[in-house]
């Protein structure tokens, strides 16, 4: 089936329809108050399969079309996930009980209607659409810089270049090793990890001395057992840190931590995204002036993927914005409630079949106003099919942070993208990168660079390096020093699979490349 630019306008309007009208609230999955009490089956399979998902499955998360998955991903994976959540248990393939002395909640009667319902209107095979133009296979200004292959088996999950020493650190989930890469990508060790590092925060202390501030996720796959840690790590030692310094242990899969001072004392306060499975949470850690930290909790609400400091209001205290990527998936606005807490507002929401996975803000249109650059490509859940509402989107800020869509390019699996200038034309040019591509029928998708040619228009580059590396992580630094912005990719080569019977066709022993900028403008 194809989905067409319509389709896909669809979606954004049901999206909107949703977040406009304020019909679909957050109220955990863990609320079982009995929604209809009086349900009665018409015989209408779509009439009756409508009332109740609307009543029922948006308690937790945007409504997810029935279109969205194929009928055997509905029948055998994401129906049996959910009835969970409903007070129901599962035995055998597709069969559902409900305990009778449990009266709340939906009935089994209900949730056979359901189940009849995205039956009814699922597709057999998964939906495509065409691009809004064509990859153009070229290095698009771009050359190929790359260190010496090592012998055993890369799986890179972190590339971050720093802004003070000018050189680039990695992380390897076997290896448990924090490496840093001179200009000429020569490597070292830095120091020993607790787990793999997934992103670095970049300081000095008051000493001067560089540091970076590394989220250890603990375990990659998403699963709920909390030996995250965050640690610091002085970065000019001459030999190796077998024991960073502790900033913040059993945490839920910390994937992201930035800095920010939130009560205006002159101390460095610290953000963590815990991601964790079904339960994480935003923490802030505030800095006393004994140098140690107190935690809060921010959210206690899982699958936050990223997070941005800014002064949203304009007010002079500083706010967050955090994109969540799991369950009732969306962006959120924190303001600093100047009392050491925050106000949330959402900003959008999207369907827990989009997997989010990154952000940015950035003028797009030069009207002033922070647009949102916007990913979603996380496919390592239930649903591992293709889907074609993952890519890249453009949101624009019509003012007081509200959002409209504006462009749509789509990537199966897409997992990051850096919006900057990097041809120096003035306007903001965007890379991505897709770890849960195609690769098997578009493995071009997994990095793609976004000229910008006329106003909000691209050209997209398939710049030729998926025989190189599967790219899981990406920074973006002007490492040669020529004014350009270069961009750092990371190759986690094995593993985290969703596409059976792939045999990697890239080199599985290159832990990083470098796109070197020469783009003329």
């Amino acid at each position: 089936m194809i989905l067409t630019k319509t389709g896909l306008f669809t979606i954004y309007l049901l999206i909107f329809v949703f977040l406009l009208s304020g019909t679909v609230l957050f109220n955990g999955c863990t609320n079982t108050e009995t929604t209809i009490n009086t349900f009665k089956p018409t015989g209408d399979t779509i009439a009756d399969g409508q009332k109740l998902v609307q009543a029922y499955c948006t308690k937790c998360h945007l409504l997810v079309p029935a279109g969205a998955l194929t009928k055997d991903v509905w029948k055998f994976h994401t129906l049996p996930a959910m009835s969970h959540y409903l007070g129901l248990s599962t035995y055998g393939i597709e069969y559902f009980k409900k305990n009778p002395a449990d009266t709340s909640g939906i009935s089994l009667v209900e949730w056979q209607a359901i189940v009849a319902y995205y039956k009814k209107l699922a597709p057999v095979s998964p939906q495509t659409t065409t691009p809004p133009v064509t990859l153009a296979n070229d290095w698009a200004g771009f050359s190929l810089k790359k260190p010496a292959a090592v012998k055993n088996i890369v799986y890179t999950t972190m590339v971050a270049a720093s802004p003070y020493t000018h050189k680039i650190y990695s992380s390897d989930v076997v290896t448990g090793k924090l490496d840093e890469w001179d200009k000429d990508l020569k490597m070292r060790t830095v120091a020993q990890l607790p787990s793999a590092g997934v992103s670095a925060s970049f300081t000095k202390d008051e000493k001067g001395t560089d540091e970076g501030v590394i989220s250890c996720i603990g375990q990659l796959q998403p699963m709920d057992f909390p030996d995250g840690k965050v640690i610091k790590v002085h970065l000019n030692e001459k030999k190796e840190i077998t024991n960073p310094a502790l900033i913040s242990s059993e945490l839920a899969r910390p994937v992201q931590t930035i800095m920010g001072d939130f009560n205006k004392d002159g101390l460095t306060d610290w953000v963590i995204c815990g991601q964790g499975n079904k339960v994480g949470g935003v923490y802030l850690l505030t800095q006393k002036p004994d140098h140690s930290f107190t935690q809060s909790n921010i959210s206690d609400k899982a699958g936050s993927v990223q997070a941005q400091v800014g002064d949203f209001n304009n007010d002079g205290w500083s706010d967050l914005m955090v994109l969540f990527g799991t369950g009732d998936e969306g962006l959120w606005l924190y303001l600093n409630d100047h009392k050491g807490g925050f106000t949330s507002r959402n900003l959008l929401r999207f369907p827990p079949v989009y997997g989010s996975t990154s952000f940015q803000l950035v003028d797009m249109n030069h009207d002033g106003k922070l647009d949102l650059v916007y990913t979603c490509g996380y496919n390592y859940r239930d649903s591992r099919i293709m889907k074609p509402y993952h890519g890249l989107y453009i949101f624009i800020n019509q003012g007081g942070w509200n959002f409209k869509p504006s462009y749509f390019y789509p990537i199966n699996g897409c997992t990051k993208a850096v919006a900057t200038d990097f041809d120096g034309d003035g306007d903001i040019d965007i890379a991505t990168i897709a770890f849960f591509g195609d690769l098997k029928d578009k493995p071009a998708e997994g990095f793609i660079y976004f000229e910008q040619d006329k106003s909000m228009g691209f050209k997209a580059h398939a710049i030729p390096v998926s025989n190189y590396g599967r790219w899981m992580s990406m920074d973006v630094a002007d490492i040669n020093n020529d004014g350009k912005p270069d961009i750092i990719l990371g190759n986690y080569s094995m593993g985290l699979a969703i596409q059976a019977g792939l045999k990697p066709f890239w080199d599985r022993h290159l832990p990083l490349i470098i796109l070197e900028n020469h783009t003329k403008k």
